[in-house]
């Protein structure tokens, strides 16, 4: 135990803790599942936003990481990670040559889901001493970004093959929760297509943890990436991905007031706990008062609904929160304490953090 710890109990709060034992157990059980299945990890940085953590899972045998911004891409790269994918569409000239910055240090592989796109990477990298790699985005059913169809992602892999800059890499894809299946069969059916157009994709990405333990059956994948593993959080929980006892991040807070018998007010709100529901009732686990629900959250209040709760917390008492959201939570504080037991034995800057540009 190092002699300098801290005892949670003294921490000011709001804060956020990080159990190392749970995050090496999370790193080193999914790491262990990938390698069983000969599955490629490329965990998705933006849940701990903390090179250390990447690196460590690098050693454990990632192949590299995947970050959600370009912000985040250099914050890595300054920390001496080399291998970096970018699933996000990158517009506009600034952000153009701050990529072009990144891949003359890094092997970074970008992503997009349209001619504009393409348009804007040729133009930067045209003329490079090594091309852009270059993904095809492909909505497989979230909904979100991505072509909406194989042929849709045949025709704009056939153009960023003709791009002059670039080099067409493969295909990439975040699954709505659930539809690993129908995912993975769009896949398919997209390196068919690209294979008869003698464009077969080298990399096939597939993303998520809600379905992490169906990763194996995507058999058409060459990689996965996961992000919210490394902690884990109410929202896993209710996927079954994880227990409560796996969930490495907690906000710890304090009972502020407790204005009737049936209410409590805590000093973590939406600036320590993330307003994300994802279908769940109230805004987190209070850990040791399970029936407890937090039912709403002002700024620097939460409102804690007792009525059915057998035991109730006193003013002055601390509480421990696993929030329905971590990857939220880790971009709301500026520092997050690394405990072992009840001591926090490190308190490190959360070294991405807003890095959202």
């Amino acid at each position: 135990m190092d002699v300098n710890a801290v005892n949670i109990s003294d921490i000011e709060t709001p804060a956020v803790l990080i159990d190392l034992d749970k995050v090496e157990a999370n790193l080193k059980r999914t790491q262990d599942y990938a390698d069983a299945h000969g599955v490629k990890l490329r965990p998705h940085i933006k849940t701990h936003k903390l090179p250390r953590f990447a690196r460590r899972q690098i050693e454990l045998g990632a192949v590299g990481i995947t970050v959600q911004k370009l912000g985040e891409a250099e914050v890595m790269a300054d920390a001496g990670i080399t291998d970096i994918f970018l699933p996000y569409n990158i517009l506009g000239e600034a952000k153009l040559k701050r990529l072009a910055a990144l891949h003359r240090r890094v092997t970074i592989r970008a992503t997009a889901d349209s001619p504009e796109t393409v348009a804007g990477l040729s133009a930067t990298f045209a003329g490079a001493q090594k091309p852009l790699e270059v993904m095809v985005e492909c909505d497989t059913g979230m909904g979100r970004c991505g072509v909406q169809s194989p042929q849709a992602a045949l025709e704009l892999a056939k153009l960023i093959d003709g791009s002059p800059g670039l080099s067409f890499a493969g295909l990439m894809t975040y699954p709505a929760a659930g539809q690993y299946a129908e995912a993975a069969r769009w896949l398919a059916q997209g390196k068919a297509l690209l294979t008869a157009a003698g464009l077969s994709p080298r990399i096939i990405s597939n993303g998520g943890t809600p379905d992490l333990w169906h990763a194996h059956e995507a058999v058409v994948a060459t990689e996965h990436r996961p992000g919210t593993y490394i902690y884990m959080d109410r929202y896993q929980v209710e996927k079954g991905v994880a227990t409560f006892d796996d969930c490495a991040l907690t906000v710890v807070t304090t009972v502020v007031s407790r204005p009737t018998e049936n209410r409590a007010i805590i000093d973590a709100g939406s600036k320590a706990l993330t307003s994300d529901t994802l279908g769940l009732t109230g805004y987190g686990r209070v850990l040791g008062y399970p029936e407890a629900v937090i039912t709403s959250l002002s700024e620097e209040h939460g409102t804690i609904d007792l009525s059915v709760s057998t035991r109730k917390p006193a003013i002055g008492e601390k509480l421990r929160i696993v929030p329905n959201h971590c990857c939220v939570v880790s971009n709301l504080f500026d520092v997050v304490n690394l405990t072992q037991g009840e001591d926090v034995v490190e308190t490190v800057p959360v070294a991405a953090r807003g890095r959202v540009d």
